[in-house]
Order: structure tokens, then C-alpha cells, then sequence
């Protein structure tokens, strides 16, 4: 991502372009695909402005949030997590996550599987869906094969 689309959506939203947003913005699009928390945020962020505080880091967060520039995602393991949001990427919807019960990793599946649903609740309906998230529980596959594993010595 580039800064100056940083500080367009920034002002398109009525925001002024501080540096702790832009520092929170650029933190986070130089983790596409990672799922950050806000303290992960945080100690990217202090790397290259080490006065940053944290609260400044939740505050920034909760106002991009409300903003739809970033995504707050909760993958049920206590921690609030963010992604940039559709507008700074280039997703008509969120793009879904599969979540190891096991390792707790979290995958993002960009494909919109969901598609053909859609179309028929429009169709039959006539709605239309404009957002959706899926989230699914499993196990990787690296924990399948440790499960495999345990059960095949305790047999």
C-alpha cells in the first residue's frame, strides 16, 4: 500500500492524517495476510517509532475500525485480532478463515465460496447480500498427523 492512499482514505473519511495512523497503517500492510493483534501492532509499530504508546496503538485501531479501514476479527482464543479492511485491499467481501483447534494457526482462504449462495438468495429473495464472514474449525494437517500418531502408539 502506498501512503498517499493511506492519507486519501484517511481524509475521505473527515480524519486528519496523523502519524500514528499512518504508522498503524503502514504497520499493518507490511503484514498482509497475518492476523495481528493490538500488541503485536504495537511492538511492530515501536520499531521504527519507539514512542508510540500502546494506547495510542487501541485508540488508532478502534477508530479505523469503525471506519472499515481495518477488520476486527475474533477467532474465539481471547484475543481481538485486525486485518486492513476490504477498502485498503481488494475484496468485495471478507475472505474466510480456517482455524486448527489443535495449533490454533488461522488460514485465510481467499476464494468466496459463497458465491452461488448468494445468487440464489437474491434470485429467490431478493436479497442481496452485501457481507458475510465464515470461519471454520478443524485441524491442520500437521496436527492431524500428531493425532494419527499418538493414536497409533497408545494402540
Amino acid at each position: 500500500m502506498k501512503e498517499n492512499v493511506f492519507k486519501e482514505m484517511l481524509r475521505e473519511k473527515g480524519l486528519k492524517v496523523t502519524g500514528q495512523r499512518m504508522l498503524v497503517l503502514k504497520t499493518m500492510a507490511g503484514h498482509p495476510g497475518e492476523h495481528l493483534t493490538a500488541e503485536e501492532i504495537f511492538d511492530l509499530a515501536r520499531q521504527s517509532y519507539p514512542e508510540i504508546g500502546l494506547a495510542t496503538v487501541y485508540r488508532t485501531l478502534q477508530v479505523l475500525v469503525e471506519l472499515h479501514l481495518i477488520d476486527k476479527l475474533s477467532f474465539d482464543d481471547g484475543f481481538a485480532r485486525y486485518e486492513l479492511g476490504r477498502e485498503l485491499g481488494s475484496e468485495e467481501h471478507h475472505h474466510h478463515h480456517a482455524i486448527c483447534t489443535g495449533c490454533k494457526t488461522v488460514f485465510s482462504l481467499e476464494e468466496d465460496l459463497l458465491e452461488v449462495l448468494e445468487q440464489n438468495l437474491l434470485e429467490r429473495l431478493g436479497f442481496a447480500v452485501t457481507d458475510h464472514e465464515v470461519k471454520l474449525y478443524g485441524y491442520c494437517k500437521a496436527c492431524r498427523i500428531k493425532q494419527q500418531n499418538k493414536s497409533e502408539v497408545t494402540d
